[in-house]
């Protein structure tokens, strides 16, 4: 196995979009896995762990850059699987995972990007955004009461408020490719079928069902809750980073 082959079974120009590019999510396939199935993927696994190791290895010694992966997606959709997999064979001390849950008396304190600041990696690391600061113009924008938990002044709570937020959130990302934190984001798309099956089966594993930071979807809201707010994340502009519409369902068919 090498790098080229790898890739090369993987087909990753259908799965990464281009800077400034219209996305319709309707153009992704949300069972598309490359050329692989998922027991191939099982034994390409190893592989790509160790190669991710070794460039892991590469980033501390250079101690010049740092890597920011930032994971979006609706829920069900495996964020934590995904996470988990991928990064089975980095070394711990030179990765960091946050999750971003409901934000503290503390943070709504502050502007909301603050407590993304205190989150990055130092350079030679890498860091994983478990959810991020596009909630801010997701989940926010659908429920209006936890926008007013942010004490924000009434002249800056007008319809402005999301156009501003998204070029603040570019604005922040050129910041940090300017001083050398790469961003790569990463969206996972589910189906609505997939995602209402994955609903189904937690309702008999108590364990995942608070695993939506804000809000689980009530009973028939499954669509306007987790649907129509993700778009928002997706035509967002990606001057800045690279982002990729992945499909879970291989992820699904890991060990593990």
């Amino acid at each position: 196995m090498d790098d080229n082959a790898f890739l090369q079974a993987l087909s990753p120009d259908s799965m990464v979009t281009q800077p400034d590019h219209k996305i319709k999510l309707k153009d992704f396939d949300p069972g598309f896995t490359g050329k692989f199935t998922k027991s191939e993927a099982k034994e390409w696994l190893p592989f790509g762990v160790q190669e991710l190791a070794r460039y892991q290895d590469m980033l501390y010694a250079q101690n010049t850059y740092a890597l920011l992966l930032i994971f979006q997606a609706m829920d069900a959709a495996g964020k934590d699987s995904t996470i988990k997999h991928v990064m089975s064979g980095v070394n711990p001390q030179g990765c960091q995972v946050y999750s971003f849950k409901q934000p503290s008396a503390e943070e709504l304190d502050h502007d909301y990007l603050w407590r993304s600041f205190k989150a990055l990696p130092e350079r030679g690391r890498i860091g994983i955004f478990n959810r991020s600061y596009y909630e801010e113009v997701l989940v926010v924008r659908v429920h209006p009461e936890i926008l007013a938990q942010q004490q924000l002044p009434v002249s800056t709570q007008g319809k402005q408020i999301w156009q501003q937020r998204f070029e603040d959130i570019n604005n922040f990302e050129k910041y940090l490719v300017n001083n050398g934190i790469l961003v790569m984001k990463f969206f996972l798309n589910v189906s609505k079928k997939e995602q209402k099956k994955r609903f189904l089966e937690r309702i008999d594993r108590p364990e995942k069902t608070g695993n939506s930071p804000y809000l689980m979807p009530k009973s028939g809201a499954i669509g306007p809750i987790t649907w129509r707010p993700m778009r928002m994340f997706l035509t967002t502009p990606t001057q800045n980073g690279l982002l990729g519409i992945l499909s879970p369902q291989i992820i699904s068919g890991l060990p593990g």
